[in-house]
């Protein structure tokens, strides 16, 4: 039996589209970890809901946060896109940084493994608190 580095069997959620601000790179470790402390300087941490946005298809990752009535995302430098809404399937890693953050890669491939997965949407990390991370693989409704 494979030990899941999952906290809980997954679950299907839907979510709805979010405006986002966001900021991207390279879907390749090294690029990412350049891209997140600019990022979260450049937005702040404080009342932020922070989402990774993995694109497997055009190899890129976007960090991105909700788009705030006072933001200005040009100023900043920052591009605007849309986290995807719809059907997830969804699982919940925990532990305390940095290594959480070695257990996404083995958490995306157990939920992908799990069942027909959605290409035309991208995989989801939701930053939850920096002991959770919520990982979401889009699926096709039920």
């Amino acid at each position: 039996m494979t030990t899941s580095v999952l906290h809980a069997p997954p679950t299907r959620i839907h979510r709805p589209e979010v405006p986002v601000m966001e900021q991207t790179t390279a879907d390749e470790l090294p690029s990412i970890q350049e891209l997140w402390p600019v990022f979260e300087r450049l937005v702040g941490l404080r009342g932020r809901k922070m989402y990774g946005r993995a694109d497997v298809k055009a190899g890129t990752y976007t960090a991105c946060t909700p788009i705030k009535e006072e933001d200005r995302p040009a100023e900043l430098g920052l591009a605007t896109g849309i986290l995807p809404g719809g059907w997830y399937l969804r699982g919940n890693l925990t532990g305390e940084p940095p290594g959480i953050f070695e257990k996404i890669g083995a958490g995306m491939a157990e939920l992908e493994g799990a069942g027909p997965i959605d290409d035309s949407r991208p995989l989801v990390e939701f930053y939850r608190r920096y002991d959770a991370i919520e990982l979401w693989v889009p699926v096709f409704p039920a």
